[in-house]
């Protein structure tokens, strides 16, 4: 931890080289507290895991007697110690405080607490509420990634060039657009959330589907798959006010003013994390009031409690898949990962693909000229879910590069000279930007992503194996491991591709599926 902790603080003083501090301040005021920020940025880096001694460990003295931190030091008395086996991983950022005092003296303290602009977000760090601590805490994450990244062998070099900002910046940012742009709030009748005096109360499905179509439409990669992870996600990052047991989600009767009521299930946010002081829409004209759960109830929401073995969201968490992989092209490759639910067989992949329901309709086929969308093309998140309109998405998302091509974490590739579609995952991608494809796909009986694969097969713009078969299995091979992607090949990679790039090298068509 020693080290750990001394590493932060090297990544972090490196990183406050790049950034003239207080954001927006004149350059002399800059210079004057330049010591002062430098100060905050190692203090804070050091700091930020030392709550781990008193709410991880469980140490005992020879005489049987509990040791705490703020008891002293130990001296030369014997004793011996465990790790909590039901410790809560988010516990330590909030633990600092007891500890602090022990390593900043009442002159630092008297010294640091002379720069507003520094002290607020100083104590917000201390007191683990990163959210609140902006560019303070972005530092201080960066480099904990950088040194967790350095630790299971990664470069930390990457991760400390990730972007800086946070994943509950992120989060923050784009629920602040959905109230402001999209969500209706504080209907008398059906709304996505109603703001009270004392919590901000959001339809989570509603929410949970909007936020992550918002963000991945921005580009944001590493954006949970499924509401369980999202709603884990914002709890890890204190984003979320839980219920009295510890649960993101709350059951709730809304009441209007009209006499209307309904029972929802619930996410609840502090307002004062969306809104400035004076920003703060008037409250609802109605009550909210909370249902009391009976036993064995909402099994889901018991579901995403974090787990005992879960990660700490600030050292694994905010870390993109980049920062955690050995620097090297053959690796990334190599560190690919389906995304959930993927067929892990041939059979299976292919099973999935070709399992058409007796009652789909048949429609007639596009000609190619009505697929290849132009550059006047509408913007794909205003349009129908279809075929086409899957495959403008593709090429739009490919051209502005919202969607990369041919990386470790890519769901397009060049192979066999043409366009190598993985699936499930980029019919899963689609179909998170646009939940509208769930009430589609719920009409037949299909998976959203399901949904999406079939229209894209009837346009009948993939190659087909000698077999017949629609998946082909590319092989990703390495000097010591290797693993297969399924997915489809274009007939035209011109369809999505402005200009075909080269063949990934890494990936590769068995020879006997060509035969």
């Amino acid at each position: 931890m020693l080290d750990h902790g001394l590493e932060i603080v090297a990544y972090a003083l490196k990183l406050r080289q790049s950034h003239l501090l207080p954001i927006g301040a004149s350059p002399e005021d800059q210079a004057a507290q330049a010591e002062a920020w430098t100060a905050a940025v190692a203090y804070a880096a050091l700091l930020h895991d030392i709550g781990k001694i008193a709410v991880d460990l469980h140490i005992e003295l020879a005489d049987g007697s509990i040791w705490h931190p703020w008891h002293g030091p130990l001296l030369h008395q014997p004793y011996r110690f465990r790790y909590r086996d039901d410790r809560e991983y988010r516990l330590h950022s909030a633990a600092t405080g007891l500890l602090y005092r022990h390593l900043l003296d009442r002159e630092i303290l008297d010294w640091l607490s002379g720069y507003p602009s520094l002290w607020a977000p100083l104590l917000y760090v201390m007191a683990g509420q990163y959210e609140h601590a902006g560019v303070l805490g972005e530092l201080v994450v960066q480099a904990d990634r950088a040194s967790v990244a350095q630790e299971l062998g990664g470069d930390p070099t990457r991760a400390m060039a990730a972007p800086k900002h946070a994943l509950q910046r992120k989060l923050l940012d784009g629920l602040r657009y959905l109230l402001k742009e999209e969500l209706n709030l504080n209907q008398p009748e059906a709304s996505d959330g109603w703001l009270t005096e004392d919590g901000l109360w959001l339809v989570s499905k509603t929410v949970s589907d909007k936020l992550r179509a918002h963000l991945l439409s921005q580009g944001i990669d590493g954006i949970p798959a499924n509401n369980t992870a999202v709603f884990n996600v914002l709890q890890e990052h204190g984003m979320l006010q839980p219920t009295p047991d510890g649960r993101a989600i709350w059951r709730a009767t809304v009441v209007s003013s009209t006499g209307w009521s309904h029972s929802f299930t619930l996410l609840r946010l502090a307002p004062a994390l969306i809104w400035d002081s004076g920003e703060r829409p008037a409250p609802f004209a109605g009550t909210v009031v909370i249902d009391t759960p009976t036993a064995g109830e909402d099994v889901v929401a018991a579901a995403i409690l974090p787990a005992d073995g879960a990660a700490s969201a600030l050292e694994i968490q905010d870390a993109p898949p980049e920062a955690l992989a050995i620097p090297d092209a053959m690796e990334d490759m190599l560190a690919m990962v389906a995304m959930e639910n993927s067929p892990t067989t041939q059979q299976d992949v292919e099973t999935a693909a070709n399992e058409v329901p007796a009652d789909l309709p048949d429609e007639p086929l596009p000609t190619l000229a009505t697929v290849a969308p132009s550059p006047q093309a509408s913007t794909p998140s205003t349009a129908h879910p279809s075929g086409e309109h899957f495959m403008a998405w593709l090429k739009q998302g490919i051209a502005t590069r919202r969607l990369i091509i041919n990386d470790a974490k890519a769901l397009v590739h060049t192979v066999s000279d043409t366009a190598y579609l993985v699936s499930p995952g980029v019919f899963q991608r689609y179909a998170q930007e646009h939940p509208q494809v769930g009430k589609l796909a719920k009409q037949e009986n299909q998976q959203d992503w399901q949904w999406v694969q079939k229209r894209f097969e009837r346009l009948q713009l993939h190659r087909k194996q000698p077999s017949g078969l629609n998946i082909w299995t590319c092989e990703v091979a390495g000097p010591r491991k290797s693993r297969k992607l399924h997915g489809y090949l274009l007939v035209q990679p011109e369809l999505i591709f402005g200009e075909v790039p080269p063949n990934n090298p890494y990936l590769g068509v068995p020879p006997m599926q060509l035969n």
